[in-house]
């Protein structure tokens, strides 16, 4: 007989990020770039000044990336393709559940997929020299 131990895995749900070419990206940049350039260094004569400086660091990068990051939720299908234009129509069916404002949602998700993706493909078929 074998006995086998079965852990209970956490699978991860959640993360933070931000949008790649977003204006939270600019200002995140923005801000870790300023960090950097006023770190003082001119005091670093020992090993506890060294790590208290790298301690502040981490604090502050953490402050930043907190600030200008939001969660999301990890699917298996990635919707690069969702922006504010999708949350706010949505958020305004949620908020009346009329008909025609799911309607409107519908057709702003439509247009837009299409546009996307059209990119995309014109992205791929630009690349590849082919139809």
């Amino acid at each position: 007989m074998v006995k086998i131990l079965i852990l209970e895995e956490h699978i991860q749900t959640r993360k933070r990020t931000i949008i790649k070419g977003s204006e939270e990206e600019f200002k995140f940049i923005a801000n870790i770039t300023n960090l950097i350039k006023s770190l003082n260094t001119i005091h670093i004569s020992n090993k506890e000044n060294l790590e208290h400086i790298v301690q502040e660091f981490v604090h502050n990068t953490d402050e930043i990336w907190f600030k200008h990051s939001k969660i999301v939720n990890i699917t298996k299908h990635l919707k690069s393709w969702w922006n504010k234009n999708f949350r706010r129509h949505l958020d305004i069916y949620k908020a009346s559940r009329w008909l025609e404002d799911w309607k409107n949602f519908k057709k702003v998700v439509k247009n837009t997929k299409r546009k996307f993706f059209n990119t995309k493909i014109q992205e791929i078929s630009n690349k590849r020299k082919g139809p």
